[in-house]
């Protein structure tokens, strides 16, 4: 399926978010508290981009990573709002994902905070 017929799919607010850089509200996203092991990925494409061993509890109201998949997400200087910001992109589909900033976990010292509106989950198998 190409992307123009996903974006037929999604809701109004997906598309909003994934294709012109929207945010979802704080503490409303539905990956917000999913805590079983598995693998959180692109809505727009299925492209894999963080695995649950790397979410952690940031307390900002957005799912967070301390780090993507390798090649999953590709970074992009954002200078909206009037500040410096990084955007986090899907590097096959290049959908807006959220942000990444440098206040992270002593693992990697990043916090990937991402729209749950932008990912789907799916359980590892047992």
């Amino acid at each position: 399926m190409n992307i123009e017929d996903r974006k037929k799919e999604l809701t109004p607010e997906e598309n909003h978010v994934l294709f012109n850089g929207g945010t979802e509200a704080p503490f409303t996203g539905e990956l917000l508290n999913e805590h079983r092991v598995g693998m959180f990925s692109c809505k727009v494409c299925g492209t894999p981009l963080f695995a649950s061993d790397t979410k952690f509890e940031s307390g900002s109201g957005w799912p967070s990573f301390d780090q993507a998949l390798p090649g999953a997400t590709e970074n992009i200087e954002d200078n909206s709002l009037g500040m410096l910001r990084t955007e986090v992109r899907c590097a096959t589909c290049h959908a807006h994902l959220g942000h990444v900033f440098d206040d992270g976990p002593a693992t990697t010292g990043k916090r990937y905070c991402m729209n749950s509106i932008c990912m789907e989950f799916k359980e590892e198998e047992k």
